[in-house]
């Protein structure tokens, strides 16, 4: 049964509940916490205490409404435009770079505004990098598994996309593509010799970046040692381990935390898991920390099923979402809990933001996508199956 069978017509679509009730849990417990944490700041800049509750909530629910787009259209549609979106990512990269178009927040370019909402450029990226590599490892896998130039030829693409990342500067997004693509290659079959060699060449790369840049290098010190330089480049840091070290246990409780009070920068956004260490302490952390851990293993589940139901482009989507995902996820609670260096990157679907919530609904959603095909395939072959051969 291909995918053919499926799209011809319409379908019923099958939802994984477990899915459903992690992704409604980590969007309502992140929606709290942003309201816990925003509520002074709204006051203090915009004389609202609302003023990031409500627009959070705004960008849920324009979130939602975009999953559903994606959740209708077919996986064999997102297979035909995948080289147009990763193309279509690099020209997006490149107008935010242009004088007057590009919006500059906090020393970087990474924004482009839309209809009066910003639209941060990198999250797009980061979605059309698994449609497309999870395309290439479809069509090329002979190729990804007998030659090196079969690794090269789409990491060429993603250097492009590197470069543009790292003038707006934006190095936490071009990591995490490249972790996308070399995750999905490896999952595809790429050559271990080559993949290592490749993969210590990149780490090699990385390094380079951050001495010869003295604001990254800086962090890294300042990760190593935080409390050496509390008040200068340990200061988020040092705030950040303040605000477990506070929770304890319990937590102080909801709404109680003192380090989001103008202590903790980012307090709403990047380190938005430090205020969950705060006020739920151990209990809140570690109930985070499982959901997050249950939809990378869900993830992996929809996937693997997608491969043995011969559906190589949906299990490939799958997988870089789950990569994507746990790799994000993994970093920003990394960085909260002082165990990597400071690194921009949200907290998939619970921090503050319009792009980073809506672009991360659309990708669980395209994981809905994934499993409803692959059930309606096995629904399929369940009716088609003899009644004696289910006897």
């Amino acid at each position: 049964m291909n995918r053919q069978s499926i799209t011809s017509r319409k379908q019923k679509f099958y939802l994984d509940p477990l899915l459903v009730a992690i992704t409604v849990s980590l969007l309502f417990i992140g929606f709290i916490m942003v309201v816990s944490s925003s509520l002074h700041l709204g006051v203090e800049q915009k004389q609202d205490s609302f003023y990031y509750p409500i627009r959070q909530l705004v960008h849920i629910v324009l979130g939602l409404v975009l999953a559903v787009g994606v959740a209708k259209t077919p996986l064999e549609s997102w297979e035909k435009i995948a080289p147009g979106l990763f193309i279509g990512g690099l020209f997006l990269l490149v107008i935010v770079l242009i004088p007057g178009l590009g919006v500059k927040v906090n020393g970087s370019i990474r924004w482009l505004s839309v209809a009066g909402l910003r639209i941060q450029v990198s999250e797009v990226v980061k979605f059309f990098s698994v449609i497309y590599m999870a395309s290439y490892v479809t069509r090329h896998q002979d190729h990804l598994q007998g030659s090196a130039f079969g690794i090269i030829k789409p990491l060429l693409l993603f250097a492009v996309a590197c470069v543009l990342l790292l003038l707006e500067p934006d190095f936490g997004s071009a990591v995490v593509i490249l972790m996308i693509a070399m995750g999905m290659m490896f999952l595809g079959g790429a050559r271990l010799k080559q993949f290592i060699i490749l993969l210590s060449l990149l780490f090699g790369l990385a390094a380079s970046l951050v001495i010869v840049a003295p604001y990254r290098m800086a962090r890294v010190l300042s990760f190593l040692k935080p409390f050496d330089d509390y008040l200068k480049s340990g200061y988020q840091l040092s705030q950040a381990l303040i605000s477990f070290g506070r929770g304890e246990t319990l937590g102080v409780g909801l709404g109680s935390g003192i380090q989001k009070l103008f202590y903790l920068p980012e307090a709403h956004t990047d380190f938005l898991f430090s205020v969950i260490g705060e006020e739920l302490g151990l209990l809140g952390v570690t109930t985070v920390i499982a959901l997050f851990a249950l939809l990378i293993w869900r993830t992996f589940a929809v996937a693997k099923a997608a491969e043995q139901a011969g559906q190589r482009f949906s299990a490939f989507v799958a997988y870089g979402l789950g990569i994507w995902l746990g790799f994000q996820s993994f970093v920003n609670m990394g960085v909260n809990m002082g165990i990597l260096p400071t690194k921009g990157l949200t907290l998939p679907l619970m921090s503050y933001g319009g792009s980073s919530m809506m672009v991360m609904c659309c990708a669980v959603s395209l994981l809905f996508r994934v499993h409803s095909e692959t059930a309606a395939l096995d629904a399929q072959a369940t009716q088609a199956r003899p009644t004696w051969a289910s006897a």
